[in-house]
């Protein structure tokens, strides 16, 4: 892996959340202005830190000027070449609810509704991609969900006998938002990411991911990797948990660019994220989409998670759903993209950084040991927050 190179291209002019595991416990660092602050002492986690009035304007007020190599720690997180005595990145957030929005692009929505109709076999996926085309087509991309254009045609494709459930959260008013895996769950980058051995049609989901504090503001973004079982979900959408929530099936990072005078929500609507896959068997793939592409605005969707009707006082992050799914041929014509163990699946956007993680089998990652109460524990024995 090329860790260090996983910087945003501005990170030392930008304000940044990150989280450092050392020898004494998970710690809570910011960067501003390419100098690091420690938020540990002041808030103990970085959920109570960005539930904070103004997360930037604290970095100033309280964090601890801190002495911090970060190309180091972030070679440091790569998986078997880890110092445990040296710092390294783990995933930016604690104890913020991990959620995420699917079929909110219409590159997705179509290979959403071609795994419906290939029932999870993915030799079927070519021909009924084009099938699919051929009555929806692609002119879905200017389509406002909800609106009155939107229930036309969902009532013209009703008619035809093509309705689908991913349609209907992909145009219709409720956008599709579930949980993506429990709080503190998520690794970071470095780390290995995991495919059920169940499977064998998987891809990774290359996103945008809102930081949206407790009484809903969006206060920052991320990348992550929404790994994901197309065969699994394509038997049955009830088997969304067991495609989307398995060990290590959830990447977020490298770090959390703030919200400031130079970084808004504007630019995450303008950002582009590229994907790139190395296998070991000499496959690569390279593409690359836009978040602005987005059916949906990013913040419709998060008034879509949190509101009047559903809170998370602890914060929480928004997978925004992925522009596309890798469709490249994998093996025999036809058959599409399928992870293999030790592909390497980078996730990068300019004023971001990179997320860049290693495949393997979900029970050949190392398992999830420290859940909250053990957070708890270990900051009550370090005496913080003081």
């Amino acid at each position: 892996m090329t860790m260090p190179d996983g910087l945003p291209d501005d990170w030392k002019e930008g304000a940044f959340a990150l989280r450092l595991q050392t020898p004494e416990g998970p710690s809570v660092l910011a960067l501003l202005g390419g100098a690091a602050f420690d938020m540990t002492p002041a808030f103990g986690t970085a959920s109570a830190w960005l539930n904070s009035d103004d997360p930037v304007a604290a970095i100033r007020a309280q964090g601890v000027p801190a002495a911090l190599d970060l190309p180091a720690a972030l070679a440091n997180a790569r998986h078997g070449a880890r110092a445990a005595d040296r710092p390294w990145i783990i995933a930016p957030i604690d104890l913020q609810a991990i959620k995420a929005a699917g079929v909110t692009y219409v590159r997705s929505m179509l290979e959403r509704v071609i795994e419906e109709r290939c029932r999870g076999d993915a030799s079927q996926a070519e021909a009924v991609r084009g099938e699919v085309r051929a009555i929806i087509g692609d002119d879905l991309q200017n389509l406002i969900p909800g609106s009155a254009e939107a229930m036309a045609v969902k009532a013209a494709l009703v008619a035809k006998g093509w309705w689908s459930q991913y349609l209907e959260v992909g145009i219709g008013a409720d956008a599709e938002i579930f949980t993506k895996s429990p709080v503190l769950s998520a690794v970071g980058t470095g780390a290995k990411v995991g495919v059920h051995p169940i499977s064998h049609w998987s891809n990774p989901e290359p996103e945008a991911v809102m930081v949206v504090n407790g009484r809903g503001r969006i206060v920052g973004a991320t990348l992550g990797n929404d790994v994901n079982l197309r065969d699994v979900e394509g038997r049955s959408a009830l088997l969304l948990g067991r495609a989307k929530d398995n060990n290590a099936s959830c990447a977020l990072g490298p770090m959390i660019r703030l919200f400031d005078g130079g970084f808004t929500l504007e630019d995450v609507r303008q950002a582009e994220i590229t994907l790139t896959i190395t296998g070991r068997d000499g496959f690569n793939l390279s593409e690359s989409g836009r978040v602005g592409s987005i059916s949906r605005d990013p913040a419709d969707v998060v008034g879509q998670m949190i509101g009047p009707h559903h809170q998370y006082p602890d914060g929480a992050v928004l997978f925004l759903g992925t522009p596309f799914s890798p469709t490249k041929d994998r093996g025999a014509p036809g058959m599409g993209f399928t992870h293999h163990p030790g592909d390497v699946v980078r996730i990068a956007s300019p004023r971001l950084g990179a997320l860049e993680n290693e495949v393997d089998r979900t029970d050949e990652c190392p398992p999830w040991t420290f859940g909250i109460g053990a957070l708890m524990a270990n900051l009550a024995r370090r005496g913080l927050p003081r």
